[in-house]
């Protein structure tokens, strides 16, 4: 690693690449708002492509009225002046239909080209955009809208709007806007559909007054309500503004845009980059990556029919990259096995470019070593038998995959650079608008979380870690305590929550923003993750144990699917198990073992217990002896957003399926 002779407060030399990050500015880089750092690029990369849409998926109302419909099953693009003009026309829109500055509006959604374009037209005239995720059941959006004070909101389809018309009467809506054509049903509020609000804002638009509206707005306005996931409790709206959202696109560009120091080789993310958008928009993290940093920098953002078609959107759309969560990863590296399975040979050569994949990542991020020319070798076979189908598989084009919204393996990691795929795992939160820290391109290291983003300060309260722990880790240890222009101000009506979430002042800066992470920060000041402060189990002997990176560790198994780590106040660590059933059947067909089709039954089979018991122990060795999993419970159900059990990000909801399979963990625990 390149370094100056520069040093930071620890006395760490500066990389040159870190002084360059801090150093460079361009076009995209500002201080202006969401509204005018759109228009800015729009006008920039006016006749370059910005968004990517499928057809015969949505019955858009927009297609055929604002731009052309797509042939079914094939993607049509919108340039940025044509973006720009819907946005525009669905600004002048919404305040013919009587939104004001500092209006709440709900934008209640999957992930599409309108939920881009709807945010641009409110951010544009100065309303405050309220996410609202599509799992909501009907109290849950009741809730959401009702404590941001949402005047109106913006649906996707009939089935999202019966759910608000059901709670209709315990709200203070005007009028619901409707994203796909539908039959306008009777109602005590108004409804119109989304062609609507473009039609009447074509009638009703001026170049001079949009100008101005956008000249009205400042940096220091709140741009959007995002509630958290509320695992354990009520959400809470984090208060996020203009300048909250532009500092973090400032710091992502600073990190991974077209520097000119950067070599050929690193990947960027710049006008010419194309990304695949499926993880909610509702969601910060797709919001600032997958749309302000894309739209920002002037790339093509191309939206997947469905999280469950990413595979085959990938292969269409040819993505640069991409934004994901860990579970996604984890599925993209199941599917690749499965495919192995045909035969023994296949499965050999398979196991072994994976042993290839993961020394040649090694070796070739050890900035004093290279691979010799038999590892070398070895990696063209397994690139040629293995490594290029798989890069095929996620398009052929990708240059850099960003992981965040949860902890990656770092063997996962290791296996998918080994292949060809880098994926470069960052940190954030909600609060922090949300990039806190990333792997750069060009010195990345797995298993860490990157070092913080220019202008975002770090440090770490280590009186909540035992005094152990503080003298294993390798490097300063505790919460991870964060401050920055990317950092909110609060909670939405919540002084309470909000005086919790920060530190007094004492240093004579800033507050520090708590985030609840315990972390480490390492010799080159990269972050590393341990968990979340509430998650941390303490088993009765008071020994504290990190689930988070005993479960990381099952990330490449094949035989199990997900796992989630218990014990706290017991004698020792246990776990809840969901096989992979595909693989446990094929297993038993190929050991002559007959199986119950029931998957409850499956998990009462003792030999199907043994052989996940292997799997444990093996997977545990590793860890101390107080660490490994003593006893588990196989259950029979995938833990899914779908059920309640995971996030609409993808996180376990650990309580939620701790209380649903509370007799499986008494199972463990009974005697």
């Amino acid at each position: 690693m390149q370094q100056t002779d520069e040093v930071d407060a620890h006395g760490r030399a500066t990389p040159d690449w870190l002084r360059a990050e801090r150093e460079y500015d361009d076009d995209v880089i500002g201080e202006n708002t969401l509204g005018e750092m759109f228009v800015a690029s729009a006008r920039r990369n006016s006749d370059r492509p910005a968004q990517n849409y499928k057809g015969g998926i949505y019955d858009r109302t927009l297609a055929g009225v604002a731009y052309p419909s797509a042939p079914r099953n094939e993607f049509a693009s919108l340039t940025y002046g044509e973006m720009l003009t819907v946005v525009q026309r669905l600004s002048a829109g919404f305040i013919d239909l009587g939104v004001e500055r500092g209006d709440r509006i709900g934008l209640f959604a999957n992930t599409r080209m309108e939920w881009a374009q709807c945010d641009f037209a409110l951010l544009s005239m100065g309303a405050i955009v309220t996410t609202v995720y599509t799992e909501s059941n009907a109290d849950q959006v009741e809730y959401l809208l009702d404590d941001s004070g949402a005047s109106g909101v913006i649906c996707e389809n009939e089935a999202l709007l019966d759910r608000v018309l059901s709670v209709e009467a315990e709200l203070d809506l005007s009028f619901a806007v409707v994203m796909d054509a539908v039959e306008t049903p009777d109602a005590p509020i108004d409804i119109y559909s989304l062609a609507d609000i473009y039609e009447r804002g074509t009638a009703a638009f001026e170049a001079d007054a949009f100008t101005e509206r956008l000249d009205e707005c400042d940096p220091s306005d709140l741009a959007s309500l995002v509630y958290t996931s509320g695992t354990t409790g009520d959400p809470k709206g984090v208060m996020l503004t203009h300048r909250n959202f532009r500092a973090n696109v400032n710091q992502v560009r600073k990190r991974v845009g077209p520097r000119p120091d950067k070599d050929a080789e690193i990947p960027v993310i710049d006008e010419n980059a194309q990304t695949l958008s499926f993880l909610p928009l509702a969601h910060v993290f797709e919001r600032l990556a997958g749309h302000f940093s894309m739209f920002a920098a002037g790339g093509t953002v191309a939206y997947a029919e469905s999280p469950d078609t990413v595979s085959e959107d990938l292969e269409i759309v040819k993505p640069s990259g991409a934004t994901s969560v860990p579970r996604v990863y984890e599925r993209v590296f199941e599917q690749m096995r499965s495919q192995a399975a045909g035969s023994d040979v296949s499965e050999r050569i398979f196991h072994w470019s994976l042993a290839v994949a993961r020394e040649y990542s090694t070796i070739k991020r050890d900035p004093e070593a290279s691979p010799d020319l038999a590892l070398r070798l070895k990696h063209a076979i397994a690139d040629t038998l293995v490594y290029s189908s798989v890069r095929e598989g996620v398009g052929g084009n990708i240059e850099l995959f960003i992981s965040g919204g949860g902890s990656l393996s770092k063997d996962l990691a290791r296996l998918f650079d080994g292949m060809g795929i880098p994926i470069n795992e960052g940190y954030g939160l909600t609060e922090t608008a949300p990039v806190v820290s990333s792997n750069p391109p060009e010195a990345p290291k797995h298993g860490t979380l990157g070092p913080p983003v220019v202008d975002c300060e770090v440090t770490v309260d280590a009186s909540v870690v035992s005094k152990q722990r503080r003298e294993d880790a390798d490097g300063a240890v505790g919460e991870l305590l964060v401050r920055g222009p990317n950092v909110t101000q609060g909670y939405w009506n919540d002084s309470v929550a909000t005086e919790d979430a920060f530190t007094e002042a004492s240093d004579g800066g800033e507050p520090w923003f708590r985030t609840g992470d315990i972390v480490t920060i390492d010799e080159d000041g990269y972050l590393i993750y341990t968990d979340r402060l509430k998650t941390l189990i303490v088993l009765d002997t008071g020994k504290n144990i990190a689930p988070q990176p005993i479960e990381d560790a099952f990330a490449t198994s094949e035989r199990i699917e997900q796992i989630q780590v218990v014990g706290d106040n017991e004698k020792f660590i246990g776990a809840l198990i969901v096989p992979n059933f595909d693989q446990i059947r094929s297993w038993a067909e190929n050991q002559a073992i007959d199986l119950p089709d029931d998957q409850g039954a499956i998990c009462a089979d003792e030999r199907v217990n043994a052989y996940i018991g292997d799997e444990v122990d093996r997977v545990c060795a590793d860890f101390s002896k107080h660490e490994r999993i003593k006893q588990f419970e196989l259950v029979p159900v995938e833990w899914t957003a779908e059920n309640d059990y995971l996030t609409p990000s993808m996180k376990k909801k650990r309580r939620t399926i701790h209380d649903g399979f509370e007799s499986y963990i008494d199972r463990i625990y009974g005697d």
